[in-house]
């Protein structure tokens, strides 16, 4: 296996709680340098610099990056970087709008370079093997629970309530990448109610009525970003033939008809650099947007509703 050269840009939370453990984790990856507008300076990086484009330009070695910005900024550093000839890992959600992906996947393949736009919670065994469980089933029952504190898991950040931060999307499109991964037939936003917070341009919670086109399906998820204490992250399915899954925490735990199944420790990073390290070495891009339209669908069929003004 080759040792591939990888850079960080954007160097705020999820950069040092996920990224910087899993890259130091995998010994396909060397890291050569972080980016970081604040001047941050991990011991781990060979380089820092402030200006990205600097890196890009320092480093006729650097032969990937991963990029941790907000969302409203990722499409012209990836642009960059893949002109560069850099291969990109982006994090989730991929980029602030649908057309911005599709340009850079055209410019990928165009410059033969790996683009991967990566679903983490995608990547625990509790998924794959609901994947497994539910194929050849019909989903008569389901419902998301995807409620947590925003001011635990994103302390001060402004973009997030902006317009293109997703608000509650941002981990909402968590589960959204669950299901895509593991339903048996497509689903669709029949119906979304999506609560803005009176001083912010992104929602702060969200219901969502999804069809797959059979009838007498009941299909739901319930988004919100105002629960404190304990955290829920659980998706519950019934089939039509009785079955009944339960994907919990995240997707690290799964119960069919109440028996436990699996419940190993969450690895999704982990699984995101090797997924990522076997892409550079077969040359190969992986850019799933599925996930990414189900909450453009619900934007653009969301009713809005004003709800009180949130402080930070």
């Amino acid at each position: 296996m080759a040792t591939h050269n990888i850079g960080i840009i954007g160097f705020g939370k999820i950069a040092q709680d996920q990224h910087l453990p899993a890259i130091k984790g995998n010994p396909a990856f060397d890291l050569l340098a972080v980016a970081s507008k604040r001047g941050l300076k991990p011991d781990e990086a060979k380089h820092t610099f402030q200006d990205y484009r600097e890196m890009l330009r320092a480093l006729p070695d650097l032969e990937a990056v991963s990029i941790c910005t907000p969302p409203q900024v990722r499409h012209q550093i990836a642009r960059d970087a893949l002109l560069a000839g850099k291969s990109v890992l982006l994090e989730k959600p991929p980029a602030a709008t649908l057309s911005e992906l599709e340009d850079l996947k055209a410019i990928a393949k165009r410059t033969g370079v790996t683009l991967f736009a990566t679903w983490h919670a995608q990547y625990n065994h509790a998924v794959d093997e609901a994947r497994a469980i539910l194929a050849g089933h019909k989903v008569k029952r389901l419902v998301v629970n995807w409620k947590e504190d925003v001011r635990h898991w994103h302390p001060g950040q402004q973009w997030i309530w902006q317009a293109g931060g997703f608000g509650i999307f941002d981990p909402g499109i968590n589960a959204l990448s669950i299901l895509t991964r593991i339903l048996p037939e497509p689903i669709f936003i029949q119906q979304a109610k999506l609560q803005f917070p009176s001083n912010r341009d992104a929602p702060i919670a969200a219901d969502l009525v999804f069809s797959s086109g059979d009838a007498g399906e009941d299909l739901q998820a319930h988004f919100d970003w105002r629960q404190t204490g304990p955290q829920t992250w659980d998706i519950e399915i019934e089939t039509a033939d009785g079955k009944h899954l339960d994907l919990a925490e995240g997707g690290i735990r799964l119960a069919i008809d109440g028996k436990a199944i699996v419940e190993e420790p969450s690895e999704e990073y982990e699984g995101i650099y090797a997924r990522f390290a076997r892409l550079l070495d077969s040359k190969q891009s992986d850019v799933e947007d599925t996930p990414f339209r189900l909450v453009a669908d619900a934007f653009m069929v969301g009713q809005r509703v004003t709800v009180e003004p949130f402080m930070d």
